[in-house]
């Protein structure tokens, strides 16, 4: 398998379509079959409490597979979500952005399944783990 989308690209797509959310996201690395996204952590992204919401780790996450899946396979806006398991380990560091660590466990023809470690930017124990699983568009 070889990567269909590099760095400037996969950054280059998702800004394209999802304007909503462009700018939200930094793809940081992509190599085959990885990926880390950074998300610049703001006001809007905490809970009560001040820290990290989880809607805002699962939205890393999915992005994360997404654009992983992405840069494997083209651009295939229609990829979708099929399931996700997240798991918060502990809380995130305060004022530090979140990058997600992105590998594929499979890329097949109609699905891929993912598992993405969730980190506070320069500390060393993922604040959270996901496994998610998409539905590849047919050719």
């Amino acid at each position: 398998m070889t990567l269909e989308l590099d760095k400037l690209a996969l950054q280059a797509f998702l800004d394209e379509v999802f304007p909503q959310v462009a700018g939200e996201f930094v793809v940081e690395t992509v190599q085959e079959m990885y990926s880390e996204i950074r998300l610049p952590v703001a006001e809007k992204h905490l809970r009560p409490g001040r820290t990290v919401s989880g809607p805002t780790m699962f939205m890393l996450a999915d992005v994360a597979v997404y654009a992983t899946v992405l840069a494997m396979i083209g651009k295939k806006a229609l990829a979708v979500t099929t399931s996700c398991s997240l798991d918060f380990m502990r809380k995130p560091a305060a004022g530090k952005d979140l990058l997600a660590k992105c590998t594929l466990l499979k890329l097949g023809r109609v699905l891929a399944v993912g598992d993405v470690l969730l980190f506070s930017v320069g500390e060393q124990m993922p604040v959270a783990r996901a496994t998610l699983t998409y539905s590849i568009p047919p050719k």
